[in-house]
């Protein structure tokens, strides 16, 4: 199958070429620096330095590859994270305007299928603690992560609301694993939980779910070909409580044990968004995507993942 993948020099886009290539498919991924170009050619996969902002160019890349399904991984996220200063707006920007850019060249060259990137701690903080993919978006979240979750649900309706092309939108789990936040020595989640800067907020009850890179590409993979349009969430099979996965996760990085933090202190050093992740964040179900793609994690708990899968990048 021909396959072409925007963003495909970042954390999933990696592993996602060289599995993609390894399924047997012919595959063209893109990049916004040349210097990033020939680890996709490494993977053996075509690449184009393109600028999916660049509507006219981006058309004439998508034309040439000739693919029947287009995938988006397009990010700009920041290098660090922070819930309170972190800026959303490259990445907003590239959700609505390069993907819909990236649509359009799809529509085009008349592929059959357009699998696109999305979040699965996107849910409303209400009800029951995992979510599958009926439940209601937090539209309403506090800054700055409210223009992000909007920019997100806009680019999903148009990928799901477009008849001409089958849309898949796959909500993938908090990454783990090279090139993630969560990289021990130089992710800025792994650095945080190493100088001890990452607490347990109050009761520790918001939930994870996380989704180790390698099987968020093998999930990526298996939506070329299975189910049918709709909402996925790519996670493994245990959503978890902060005060669970934090402690095990510091000790799979050899740091301390987190500090704990009362609710109001956090909320003062790191705004509203640090609370309602660290106690209100939903989990998300992976039951749909398991059985209308048939996949499953390799890593089906981060429990696992958390020792064995962030080793093999120190």
């Amino acid at each position: 199958m021909k396959v072409f993948v925007a963003g495909a020099s970042g954390a999933i886009g990696k592993p996602l070429m060289r599995q993609l290539v390894a399924a047997g498919h012919e595959v063209t991924g893109t990049t916004r620096r040349e210097e990033r170009a020939e680890e996709i050619r490494a993977a053996g996969a075509t690449a184009i330095v393109c600028d999916v902002f660049d509507l006219p160019a981006l058309e004439t890349a998508v034309k040439a590859a000739e693919p029947e399904v287009v995938v988006n991984q397009l990010t700009s996220l920041p290098q660090d994270f922070n819930p309170k200063k972190i800026d959303y707006a490259p990445t907003n920007r590239v959700r609505e305007e390069g993907g819909g850019n990236l649509m359009k060249a799809a529509l085009a060259v008349g592929a059959r299928r357009y699998v696109t990137q999305s979040i699965a701690f996107i849910y409303a903080p209400e009800g029951d603690w995992v979510k599958d993919e009926e439940a209601r978006p937090f539209e309403d979240a506090p800054p700055p992560f409210d223009e992000g979750e909007r920019a997100m649900l806009a680019h999903e309706r148009e990928v799901l609301g477009t008849a001409a092309i089958e849309g898949l939108v796959l909500r993938y789990g908090q990454f783990y694993g090279p090139g993630t936040y969560y990289t021990p020595g130089s992710g800025s989640i792994a650095k945080q939980v190493e100088k001890r800067m990452l607490p347990v907020i109050g009761p520790g009850t918001g939930m994870g779910s996380f989704i180790h890179v390698e099987d968020a590409a093998g999930a990526t993979v298996a939506a070329l070909d299975h189910g049918a349009p709709g909402i996925y969430n790519i996670t493994d099979d245990e959503p978890v409580p902060v005060k669970e996965w934090l402690p095990v996760y510091a000790e799979a990085l050899g740091a301390k044990p987190p500090r704990r933090a009362p609710t109001w202190l956090a909320r003062l050093v790191g705004g509203k968004m640090a609370v309602q992740f660290g106690v209100h964040l939903r989990g998300a179900s992976n039951a749909k995507a398991k059985r209308e793609l048939g996949w499953s994690p390799a890593y089906s708990s981060w429990r696992q993942g958390f020792f064995t899968g962030l080793a093999n990048v120190r």
